[in-house]
């Protein structure tokens, strides 16, 4: 039988226990998302769903990281690129669909930095672990583009809105007690056991009924569902910011490691 995941090249795959597939971020400046990774964590929700290996999938970041995010390289495209930033959006908004329809449970292992895509997947997994000094930030507006992808979708449903738009709106670090407080994240460890809790609740599930706990997913994922066109509005607003000056400035103040000087229009 032929290897479903030998055609992803930006992630790696471990089985650390029969039923668990362990998808694992690895890559340079804390297993940052290139576009290549980007497309392939849109992606292989789809491999994983029609796996019949897989029982629980398990999604951590190698080393120090979770992921710190969109790299330069991306985030060039999205800026510079309508093409590019149009097969972007379509990603980003497959990322989202397919993590949420992915039939089999999800586990994320959140530790060190958490931004950008690979937030995308931690949040909307089925049971998120997280460190106690993990760092969730979600970046958007210090980017200078609206809080799309899966902000809207998800953080006033677990969170509340008041704290959702708090850390949209400002981009706050949210550390992982806090994030477990507020509800963003199913479970909070300390960080040397965040590995292990993750691989525990994941063996967990391998172990049940899984037509139960799948269609119990399926059905308390008709909450994100429904809120799909706020999904796609988010998505849309985000895509347009990209090509504005907003953005520009937003990259160049990441690059050059200096606050922003936003100048674009006010008058939306």
């Amino acid at each position: 039988m032929s290897d479903p995941y030998a055609a992803f090249s930006g992630v790696r795959f471990e089985w650390p226990e029969p039923g668990v597939l362990r998808v694992v971020l690895d890559g340079p400046n804390l297993n940052a998302v290139n576009p290549v990774v980007h497309r392939e964590l849109a992606d292989v929700w789809l491999a994983i769903d029609r796996d019949p290996e897989v029982r629980v999938a398990l999604l951590t970041g190698a080393g120090e990281a979770f992921s710190a995010g969109g790299s330069f390289d991306l985030l060039d495209e999205l800026t510079n690129d309508y093409a590019a930033r149009t097969r972007v959006m379509r990603e980003a908004r497959d990322l989202v669909l397919n993590v949420i329809n992915c039939s089999k449970p999800i586990v994320s292992a959140i530790h060190g930095p958490a931004v950008g895509a690979g937030l995308v997947a931690a949040l909307l997994a089925d049971v998120s672990v997280c460190g106690r000094t993990a760092r969730i930030i979600d970046g958007h507006t210090r980017l200078g583009v609206a809080a799309g992808d899966h902000a809207a979708i998800c953080w006033p449903l677990l969170c509340g809105m008041a704290k959702a738009k708090y850390y949209l709106l400002t981009c706050d670090t949210l550390l992982g007690d806090e994030a477990e407080r507020i509800g963003l994240v199913s479970l909070c460890v300390d960080d040397d056991q965040v590995q292990a809790k993750a691989l525990e609740v994941a063996m967990s599930l391998a172990q049940g009924a899984q037509s139960a706990i799948r269609w119990t997913k399926h059905t308390l994922n008709h909450w994100y569902r429904v809120m799909q066109p706020v999904f796609d509005a988010s998505l849309a607003y985000e895509f347009y910011g990209f090509g504005g000056p907003d953005a520009a400035e937003g990259l160049a103040s990441h690059r050059e490691k200096r606050p922003p000087e936003f100048r674009g229009p006010t008058s939306e």
